[in-house]
């Protein structure tokens, strides 16, 4: 695809235009300049394979707004998707996308009221955005009828065929009419999405994105809640160059970092939903020019942005999935440039800070945060670089006039020293810095799990462990306590591990349960 094509050139209506430039998006990643104009201009089906992060979700959720009818009376289009997460997810970003089009979209998933869901889908849904198993309970209570969907779209294949869906997948395709298009997306094609492409797809289009080599090291560091913000300020004074964007959770985070940024003397501002256009437009373009150096933003605000240069991208907070953190990252290290990435972690934060890391394949380093000697160290070198690129020119005269009169009368040395204190008395006081207090290490502490599994399903200690940490792809060393009872067990983990434990086996299920557990007496790992 051509780099520079914009939106505006891929067939998409006027009002989903606004929309995108309403939200501050300006270029279509590769994979959406792909699929948004095969969609509205062909009639053909497609397997599209990108890496997560890419903007898949945008690439069908458009040009779905746009083909799709108002007030059809049946279900449109039927979007599958791996986790209830996942569904929301891309439940909120159509609904965002489609403006004034009045198109009933709505997400389908298990632990949330069935009853709920039947009154809405009777009233009439256009897009339903679900999970296999609350779908195929939907369509079972002949609550659901899909025979007359238009389009069928199959979001992360490769992670429901992981994890296990390929029936439920086949189950839901037989409730649906010939005549349907079908899209599929996924991070990598596995010969199973293949047969399924040819079992059930007509002469698919097959599109590739490959994964951008990535040049953003990342790293992380250990810091409680109260001193990210200080942590923040060490690293922005421990660079020369920063140009970089904060990511905050909500615009009241935002706003309030830009704020406190500023107070300290930092060219600094804030974007969020809470701006006119015009405002944000402004801003923008003051960090575009350079003229402020930090950009916080929430991921809502950020979307779309595409700023070249930059050196640094910082989690504030924790993004809430691993496609938003590879999103957030990927704003740097662009054009062969060198950037880095860094997520701050706060104690209750570690089991996601893994989970990320095992589903977004990324190696996070953990680094020491500067002190307050060496950010002083770092600052006094700058203001010396600062005070030596300064040219003197032939109308600068009167400057070193002055400067002569003050020498002849005083000593240098002291001059120099005075005339920094003018210029840079709050840049170069140390009470500035508050300590930062090394926070707890999670990682120590265990977390307690159920397993509905016990010696009468054959299962051993040594057997448990192995089911247990190939599944969710960990050490073997950090599950320790087991204790086989008749038919069920108990083990260890620690706490970093657990959450990574718990989805490995989120679709793995005896009856309605999960295989694995939170033991009734154990907190989640953010309590621990």
């Amino acid at each position: 695809m051509d780099s520079e094509r914009d939106f505006s050139r891929l067939g998409l209506s006027e009002e989903v235009l606004k929309t995108l430039r309403r939200q501050g998006f300006e270029k279509p990643t590769p994979i959406q300049g792909e699929v948004i104009p095969f969609m509205l201009q062909s009639d053909g089906d497609l397997v599209a394979e990108a890496p997560t992060g890419t903007g898949k979700t945008l690439a069908f959720g458009l040009p779905l707004i746009d083909l799709l009818k108002e007030k059809a009376g049946y279900v449109q289009a039927i979007i599958l998707a791996p986790t209830r997460e996942l569904a929301i997810q891309v439940c909120d970003e159509i609904n965002v996308f489609k403006g004034k089009k009045r198109l009933k979209v709505f997400p389908i998933y298990g632990g949330q009221s069935i009853e709920l869901q039947k009154r809405r889908l009777k009233e009439g849904i256009d897009i339903v955005v679900g999970t296999a198993g609350r779908i195929i309970d939907h369509i079972n209570r002949k609550t659901l009828d899909l025979s007359k969907v238009d389009y069928f779209i199959l979001d992360e294949a490769d992670e429901m065929l992981n994890m296990g869906f390929i029936d439920d997948i086949k189950e839901i395709l037989n409730h649906t009419n010939q005549t349907k298009r079908m899209f599929m997306f996924s991070a990598t094609m596995p010969d199973q999405i293949k047969r399924l492409a040819k079992q059930y797809m007509k002469e698919p289009e097959f599109v590739r994105i490959e994964k951008s080599r990535m040049l953003t090291s990342q790293v992380y560091f250990e810091v409680n809640e109260r001193d990210k913000f200080e942590a923040l300020c060490r690293i922005r004074d421990a660079v020369e160059d920063f140009y970089g964007l904060i990511f905050c959770k909500t615009k009241v985070d935002a706003q309030d970092v830009a704020n406190r940024l500023i107070d300290r003397g930092y060219y600094a501002e804030a974007i969020h939903g809470d701006l006119s256009q015009d405002k944000r437009e402004r801003i923008l373009k003051r960090f575009r020019d350079r003229r402020i150096n930090m950009l916080v933003a929430t991921d809502v605000a950020a979307r779309g942005i595409d700023i070249d240069g930059l050196t640094h991208v910082i989690n504030y907070s924790m993004p809430q999935d691993a496609e938003s953190y590879i999103h957030r990252i990927g704003r740097t290290g662009r054009a062969q440039k060198k950037g880095v990435a860094i997520t701050f972690v706060s104690p209750s934060e570690y089991r996601k800070l893994r989970l990320i890391q095992k589903l977004a394949k990324a190696e996070i380093k953990k680094e020491k945060l500067p002190t307050i000697q060496q950010a002083m160290e770092y600052k006094r070198l700058a203001i010396k670089r600062l005070v030596e690129d300064v040219e003197l020119n032939q109308t600068d005269g009167g400057y070193l006039t002055v400067a002569g009169e003050l020498l002849e009368q005083n000593d240098a040395e002291l001059i120099i020293a005075k005339l920094l204190k003018l210029k840079f008395s709050s840049q170069l006081n140390r009470a500035n810095y508050k300590e930062i207090k090394e926070p707890a290490v999670l990682g120590n502490s265990r977390v307690r799990l159920f397993v509905a599994l016990g010696a009468q399903n054959g299962y051993t200690a040594k057997r448990l462990v192995d089911l247990v940490s190939k599944t969710a792809d960990i050490n073997p060393s950090s599950l320790r306590d087991v204790k086989i009872l008749d038919r069920f067990s108990f083990l260890s983990v620690d706490a970093e591990d657990a959450e990574v434990v718990l989805y490995a086996f989120r679709s793995k299920k005896r009856g309605f349960k999960p295989i694995v557990s939170l033991a009734k007496e154990a907190k989640r790992p953010s309590q621990a």
